[in-house]
């Protein structure tokens, strides 16, 4: 915070080691705003965008995580609506409802991802923005300990999102200092059309 304003991405960050959304600044100003967040776990990114005066919707599978995430918001006395539910079912929303949609690691652990990418441009008003992060799948394929499927590739997610009508613009691979791979991708793509 800066005398007491939040800051900008302030709260915001795509992967356990970085990068923030002040560093990368993707989503962008959020005030005056309608943001979905899509599997906000325990409510750090939504509660910083409504800080920040955005109007945020945050969706998660699990009502552990939302509670805590509602402990969160009533702590820092914003307003935000909790929905728990499949992530890729977005019926409860109007078509072009919304100014961003943001998932931070929770994409790739959807059971369509798909049906998510279709779900989120229905929602997004033309020429928004989706901004998410996942695992790198390289970092995931170099970790032996794992037990899980290996998760998409990155140019199975960009067929994917092209599919879905939506133009990649950004794509970030992050690495943290002591890490010998990408830990982590950070996506925007925007909804095509008028």
């Amino acid at each position: 915070m800066n005398g007491g304003t939040p800051l900008a991405g302030e709260g915001i960050s795509y992967g356990p080691d970085g990068p923030t959304e002040r560093e990368l600044r993707l989503v962008g100003d959020p005030a005056g705003r309608r943001v979905l967040e899509l599997g906000c776990g325990g409510g750090q990114a939504a509660v910083a965008l409504a800080r920040q005066g955005a109007m945020v919707i945050a969706v998660d599978g699990s009502a552990d995580e939302l509670r805590r995430a509602r402990e969160s918001a009533e702590r820092d006395e914003v307003k935000v609506e909790w929905r728990q539910g499949d992530l890729a079912d977005l019926a409860f929303l109007r078509a072009e409802s919304m100014d961003v949609v943001l998932s931070v690691g929770a994409v790739t652990a959807v059971d369509d991802v798909p049906r998510l990418f279709r779900q989120v441009q229905r929602v997004l008003k033309p020429g928004a923005p989706f901004v998410f992060s996942h695992e790198h799948p390289l970092a995931h394929v170099l970790d032996a300990v794992r037990t899980s499927p290996a998760p998409l590739g990155i140019g199975d997610i960009f067929t994917e999102l092209g599919r879905a009508g939506f133009r990649v613009d950004t794509i970030v691979e992050t690495r943290p200092p002591a890490a010998r791979v990408p830990t982590t991708v950070v996506w925007r793509a925007r909804k095509e059309g008028a």
